[in-house]
């Protein structure tokens, strides 16, 4: 019989460790995410959505490995997730009149990893497999589609995508691991001394970024 009709779906120990230490990152991402919202009642609306955004990604992607995940796949939240990812560079322009370029390019981590959560949570069409499976099983699967025309060209673009993502996200992650470190907080510039201000929310940022990059590659 062939293998392809029924293929395996268990995961392998080592898989099944690396999604339980996601889980338990996106987790304490999500935690700190709501003591923050707590502990900040005077936030403007945009602070406050930004916070909603920011719990709901990290639960989502915490459950994303398991069954319960199942659920968050399909046209609805990836339309959700894509809305999400436009508001954070979108509202970047509120009541601002210098420093947009800034104030964007400051926003563009969370709205990548709200575009990675839509990425992962689209259905593939005719079968094909998600993209963190195109790129996680590499040529095997490159050459199976070559036979396939389209088939093959679909699953070289979800590759690409998925790659370009994953590059976004560790960029971004060492990014704002770096930014407290001891010894940039004594710099002078802006970013240093709001890196200083918050060291954990740089430190959650960069996680949750490391988190759904290593997310995208994996199979699940």
């Amino acid at each position: 019989m062939d293998q392809e009709a029924h293929p395996v779906s268990d995961k392998t120990p080592a898989l099944h460790i690396v999604h339980c230490m996601l889980t338990l990152l996106f987790v304490l991402v999500a935690l700190h995410v709501l003591r923050r919202g707590v502990r900040a009642p005077g936030a403007d609306r945009r602070d406050r959505v930004d916070n909603l955004l920011h719990f709901a990604m990290a639960a989502a992607m915490a459950t994303m490995p398991w069954s319960l995940g199942r659920s968050l796949t399909g046209l609805t939240t990836v339309v959700l997730c894509a809305a999400a990812t436009l508001w954070f560079p979108l509202t970047a322009l509120y009541r601002r009149t210098r420093g947009t370029a800034a104030a964007i390019a400051g926003r563009l981590p969370p709205a990548a990893g709200m575009a990675a959560m839509a990425w992962m949570s689209r259905t593939p069409h005719g079968g094909a497999a998600p993209a963190h499976e195109t790129l996680a099983r590499g040529v095997p699967v490159a050459h199976h589609t070559a036979a396939h025309g389209p088939a093959a060209s679909v699953s070289m673009t979800a590759a690409l995508v998925t790659a370009a993502l994953t590059l976004c996200l560790l960029g971004f992650a060492v990014r704002s691991l770096m930014r407290p470190m001891p010894a940039l907080r004594t710099a002078t510039g802006t970013a240093h001394r709001a890196a200083a201000a918050d060291p954990y929310g740089h430190v959650r940022d960069g996680a949750m970024a490391w988190g759904t990059a290593v997310m995208l590659v994996l199979p699940h």
